[in-house]
């Protein structure tokens, strides 16, 4: 055989396994990127090895020498193996970074929808006082109303407004990157039997009962606070949607499977939120279905408020519909603070 002929055996034979194994590489690729990223310089050695050991072999080397160039050539396949270990590791990272970044990208772009929707309820929310307050000063101008009823309207929309930007820098505060809590140890019973009786005044107007109980004194070191403000939240919140008979019944237990914690729950009559509004409960802005919009609330951001608190402490607050003793359907509103 001749140098040509030789050399023309060992193209064709190393095109043809490196195809092969070209083939392979794409398909484990599609699954395994990183194998795939190992296999494929041994791929190319498995080529080369294969055409030199062939057109040998066809220059009739004898079976020692032709061994002997194939055991050179196989001496790199560990230099190969620690090619393609670089390579795939290179792989893994490339992929996690891309999968970090679309993650973030999403996040951002959930973000920024939210906030728009957020500043779209808002700016509808304060406009409504405000267009109250302009209606009342007009009605005293034309003597149609008596100065101090509209007085009155007046000075009740201006704390509609006044509650809402309260709970809008609320909300910025927490969750800010440099907010820190002021932690003492405070009763947890304490500060819901305080929340119980702030509420009494609403509740007693709208004929919704309020009941408590403390299943074991709970004392746990958190910015007092932020949770009676968050309490405060859940029980207007729960006080709201619970129609005028209906009963709003809180307790405050302890719980120690993930260590030690508080537990607060408040059940509510709403009679349920639909399973699929469930996730979006503490989104700030978000009010839900009709039957679960506040006529004179304030933001729509309480709730958000809620889970805001919880998270700065370290703990969380969730969401169930359950059903009730009286056979009635409501919600149960669970704010754990870990101690």
């Amino acid at each position: 055989m001749t140098p040509l002929e030789g050399v023309a055996l060992s193209a064709g034979v190393a095109a043809a396994v490196g195809l092969a194994g070209a083939a392979g590489v794409l398909a484990l690729g599609r699954r395994r990127p990183s194998a795939a990223a190992v296999l494929a310089p041994l791929v190319v050695v498995a080529s080369v090895a294969a055409g030199v050991y062939a057109s040998a072999r066809a220059m009739f080397l004898s079976e020692q020498d032709s061994t002997t160039v194939l055991w050179l050539l196989l001496a790199t396949v560990p230099v190969a193996l620690v090619i393609g270990l670089a390579l795939a590791r290179r792989t893994h990272h490339l992929a996690t970074e891309r999968a970090a970044a679309v993650a973030a990208r999403d996040r951002d772009r959930e973000v920024e929808a939210r906030r728009r929707e957020l500043v779209a309820w808002v700016s509808h929310d304060l406009r409504t006082p405000l267009a109250a307050v302009r209606a009342l000063a007009e009605a005293m101008e034309d003597e149609v109303t008596r100065p101090a009823d509209a007085a009155t309207g007046i000075l009740a929309e201006n704390r509609r407004m006044s509650d809402m930007v309260d709970d809008l820098l609320a909300l910025s505060r927490l969750q800010s990157p440099g907010f820190e809590l002021t932690r003492t140890p405070t009763d947890v019973g304490d500060l819901a039997s305080d929340a119980l009786a702030a509420a009494g005044p609403a509740a007693e107007a709208a004929g919704v009962r309020l009941t408590g109980e403390v299943a074991a004194p709970v004392v746990v070191p958190v910015d007092a606070r932020e949770v009676a403000r968050a309490l405060g939240n859940l029980l207007s919140n729960a006080v709201r949607h619970t129609p005028a008979g209906g009963t709003v019944h809180v307790r405050v237990s302890t719980r120690d499977t993930d260590g030690p914690a508080a537990v607060v729950e408040v059940t509510d009559g709403c009679g349920g939120i639909p399973a699929d509004d469930l996730p979006r409960v503490f989104e700030a802005g978000w009010r839900g279905t009709a039957a679960r919009t506040p006529g004179s609330g304030g933001a729509g951001i309480g709730l958000s408020i809620v889970r805001s608190v919880a998270a700065t402490h370290g703990g969380g607050v969730e969401v169930h519909n359950v059903e009730r003793a009286d056979g009635g359907g409501g919600c149960r509103f669970t704010l754990t603070l870990p101690a």
